[in-house]
C-alpha cells in the first residue's frame, strides 16, 4: 500500500477516536520516531506491518506462541527472542515468520525452556533503558537506528550501524552494564553510497 493512503487511513482511524488525544499524540511521536531513522517513515510503517502480521498469526496459531514470543523487524530483518516449549514450536515460529510478505531474514534467538518471570523482566528492562541512556548520551551514535531487546541478561541488537565504529561502541556500552550476560548483533551495516 503506498505511504500517503497508509498515512491517511492511519489518520482517519485515528480522527474517530476524539476522546483518544493520547493515541493521536502518541501515534504522531512514533511517527516523528519512525521518520528520523536512518529506516525512514515508510519503512518503519512495513516493520511494524511486519511485526503486526507475525503476531496475529502466532496469536491464531497458539496462543501460549504469542506470549512467549518477541519480535523485532528493522528492514524486514525479524529478530525472534524469548522461551519456546520445544525446538518444534521454534520452527513453527520461524516459519510463520518466513511466511509474512516482505520480511528478508529471520534470526532465530528463541529458546528453549520456562518463559522470564516478573523480576526477569524487570531486571533485563532496566538493562534495556540504561543501555538506550547510554546510547542516546554518546553524540557519536545514532541511537535511535538501534533496537534493544534484553531477556534473561541477553542483549539483542538490531537496526543499522553507520559504521563498524560505531557498533563497537554500542556493544562496549552493553557489555559494561552491570548484569549483562550476553551480547548478541543482529545489526546490519549501512551500504556505503
Amino acid at each position: 500500500m503506498h505511504l500517503n493512503v497508509r498515512m491517511t487511513l492511519l489518520m482517519l482511524a485515528l480522527g474517530a477516536l476524539p476522546a483518544c488525544v493520547p493515541v493521536v499524540l502518541g501515534a504522531g511521536a512514533t511517527g516523528a520516531v519512525m521518520a528520523s531513522q536512518e529506516r525512514g517513515l515508510e519503512q518503519g510503517i512495513t516493520d511494524n506491518e511486519i511485526s503486526f502480521e507475525i503476531n496475529r498469526r502466532l496469536a491464531a496459531k497458539d496462543g501460549e506462541l504469542y506470549k512467549r514470543v518477541s519480535t523485532q523487524v528493522r528492514h524486514g530483518r525479524v529478530v525472534l527472542t524469548g522461551f519456546v516449549r520445544n525446538d518444534d514450536d521454534a520452527a513453527l515460529v520461524s516459519k510463520i515468520a518466513w511466511g509474512v510478505d516482505g520480511v528478508h531474514q529471520v534470526d532465530n534467538e528463541l529458546q528453549t525452556g520456562n518463559p522470564t518471570t516478573f523480576a526477569e523482566k524487570a531486571d533485563d528492562t532496566i538493562i534495556s533503558t540504561k543501555l538506550r541512556a547510554k546510547l542516546t548520551a554518546d553524540s557519536d551514535i545514532a541511537s535511535l537506528n538501534y533496537s534493544i531487546k534484553t531477556v534473561r541478561g541477553t542483549i539483542y541488537l538490531s537496526g543499522l550501524a553507520a559504521s563498524d565504529a560505531e557498533l563497537k561502541r554500542v556493544i562496549g556500552h552493553a557489555r559494561g552494564i552491570s548484569g549483562v550476560r550476553n551480547v548478541v548483533s543482529n545489526v546490519d551495516m549501512r551500504k556505503s553510497k
